[in-house]
């Protein structure tokens, strides 16, 4: 795997049908979007919620997030707030391997780290 450009990544070649080429922007955007999906954990750092992005239409899910692809190998490194009541490093383990597994099944590139930083907790009811 080679990198097109400093923010895109050619996943796969082949001179009869074209290519397949993924930006950074998208292996972060998936590793934010699976982070969320994780009970316990409330926002990505720096991020408003899935359910408040989903009404006004918003996008970008890569604050709070930061990825780096070289050789087919990623190293993402996750800037969180949990939810007030949850074990941390239980669910920060469900967070590693959901990022770990979504990126990889997703694109087919290798993750070898998922790092996170607690950035606050949120102690409101939803």
């Amino acid at each position: 795997m080679e990198k097109d450009d400093r923010n895109t990544l050619v996943l796969q070649e082949d001179e009869s049908v074209g290519s397949v080429k993924i930006a950074d922007d998208v292996v972060a955007m998936i590793a934010g979007l699976a982070t969320t999906e994780v009970e316990g954990v409330s926002a990505m750092a720096g991020n408003i919620t899935n359910e408040l992005m989903s009404k006004v239409g918003y996008k970008s899910l890569t604050k709070g997030v930061k990825v780096d692809v070289e050789d087919g190998i990623v190293a993402v490194d996750l800037a969180v707030t949990m939810q007030y009541g949850y074990n941390i490093p239980i669910t920060c383990k469900a967070v590693q391997e959901k990022v770990k597994a979504a990126i990889e099944s997703m694109t087919g590139l290798t993750v070898s780290d998922v790092n996170i930083r607690i950035a606050g907790v949120n102690i409101k009811n939803d």
